[in-house]
């Protein structure tokens, strides 16, 4: 049975169900459309930073945080467009804005249909107008999340979009990655460096990018969890980037359409013409045992 209900805490949440699948999904719609969490069979499968998320000044720092218009940061937050000037923070605003919730559905699936449309806010940042209409599906072990970008501009729109889950982990040494990706680009150094499958855990910090995927489609094992987590998407989610603190619960595995200063460099960048709209999607599947 599905079910979509309303949580009334510090923000309205969205809970979506699948008790047969015994699979939840918690959404918050003012909170820049953000998961904050996500169960499969009673486990966690993503990180949250609670205290973070209850200061409506922070970033969210947990669940799945959208990214738009831009994917990573900008030199000094700023790029130019057009002879123009303008300062976008790291990863675009999309994350920080209230989202409305346009549709809802708890048959054959739990869904939610979350809208964000371009303001006089939005447009002193990103000239361009816009209609991003997400939908959340949870069924089962699965959660799709199905993206439609539209172009309501008189003149093209460039963007780069992604996600940045945070996946729960307490042992990431014991983490088997299978990424379709034979190098990565150190984000900080940008040195490339050939990639077997592990990572450095001893490091500060690990901030890396895929940027030549051979396949839509990867893995993560967690034998500690007994827990193979799936992730696959769209062919405009040309690269992942993985992040993680090491002194954090939490490794995040990123599909971004185009990487850190797209908008200035062009690099990825993706365009649609007036009246154009795009659909992506990115599937999180969670298996156990």
């Amino acid at each position: 049975m599905f079910k979509v209900t309303i949580a009334d805490r510090q923000y309205r949440t969205y809970i979506l169900a699948d008790e047969a699948g015994q699979s939840c999904l918690e959404v918050v719609p003012e909170r820049g459309g953000v998961i904050t969490r996500w169960q499969v069979q009673g486990q966690d499968i993503l990180y949250l930073d609670a205290e973070r998320f209850a200061d409506p000044t922070l970033t969210v720092r947990g669940g799945v945080p959208i990214l738009f218009p831009i994917c990573g940061n900008l030199p000094d937050n700023q790029y130019h467009w057009q002879g123009k000037t303008y300062h976008l923070k790291q990863h675009g605003f999309a994350r920080d804005l209230p989202w409305t919730v346009v549709d809802q559905s708890a048959e054959q699936q739990a869904s939610l249909t979350l809208e964000l449309v371009s303001t006089e806010e939005t447009r002193r940042l990103y000239p361009f107008d816009f209609q991003l209409l997400f939908t959340y599906r949870l069924q089962g072990d699965r959660l799709t999340l199905h993206q439609t970008y539209t172009n309501r501009s008189a003149d093209p729109m460039p963007f780069s979009a992604g996600f940045h889950p945070y996946f729960a982990v307490q042992h990431k040494g014991q983490l088997q990655f299978q990424i379709p990706a034979s190098e990565f680009q150190d984000q900080r150094t940008k040195t490339v460096h050939s990639f077997s499958g592990q990572f450095d855990f001893e490091q500060d910090e690990i901030d890396v990018a895929f940027m030549d995927l051979s396949s839509p489609v990867a893995t993560v094992t967690d034998p500690t969890r007994s827990q193979r987590l799936i992730l696959s998407f769209s062919p405009e989610f040309s690269l992942l980037v993985f992040w993680t603190l090491k002194e954090k619960a939490f490794y995040c595995l990123e599909p971004w359409t185009a990487g850190r200063n797209a908008m200035n460099t062009g690099d990825r960048l993706l365009h649609l013409d007036p009246g154009q709209s795009l659909a992506t999607e990115f599937t999180l599947q969670a298996k156990f045992g």
